[in-house]
């Protein structure tokens, strides 16, 4: 997509936000409850990998993934559904405190770096499917824009995350097929 392409979108979405907005559809609303659903709890499982995480940058990443991706993207569906006065989903996941400092969690009892690294990814990637998804069932252009951003800034973080587990040695061994 050139520059130009996207400055024309953008200038769609504009337009069509200010005159031609309407409420969400039935696919739109379930790839909406469906993102918040998955996004309020991916939040309380990443914070328990935050608290388990000995790396860093590793704590870094799963900051950002909660921050600048989780968070955001929840708030951006629920405003829609609610400027549709459709109802918001009620889910009541605990809030973990995040602790900076390396706790005292005995081997045996905590996942290690790379098994977090690893399932962090997995859930990303399950996220960006379900927004993927989301997207392909969107009609309003404002609404495709947002999820794209979101996919766009997720597969940037995504990358971020696979450039970690390459440096630390993360990445499990593949075998490779031979003829």
């Amino acid at each position: 997509m050139t520059i130009m392409d996207k400055v024309q979108s953008a200038t769609r979405a504009t337009v069509q936000g200010i005159v031609d907005r309407e409420p969400v559809n039935y696919l739109e609303g379930g790839g909406i409850y469906g993102i918040i659903s998955q996004g309020r709890h991916n939040l309380c499982t990443l914070e328990i990998m935050y608290n388990h995480a000995q790396d860093s940058e590793l704590k870094e990443r799963i900051e950002e993934a909660m921050e600048k991706l989780t968070r955001p993207l929840i708030e951006e569906c629920e405003g829609l559904l609610k400027e549709s006065n459709a109802q918001v989903p009620q889910f009541h996941f605990t809030n973990h405190k995040k602790h900076k400092e390396k706790l005292n969690i005995p081997e045996d009892a905590r996942m290690t770096d790379m098994e977090i690294a690893a399932a962090v990814g997995t859930m990303a990637k399950a996220a960006q499917v379900n927004i993927l998804a989301a997207l392909q069932n969107s009609y309003q252009l404002h609404i495709g824009i947002m999820f794209r951003k979101f996919l766009d800034e997720s597969l940037d973080w995504n990358y971020r995350l696979l450039q970690l587990m390459i440096n630390r040695g993360w990445l499990p061994h593949v075998a490779k097929i031979t003829h």
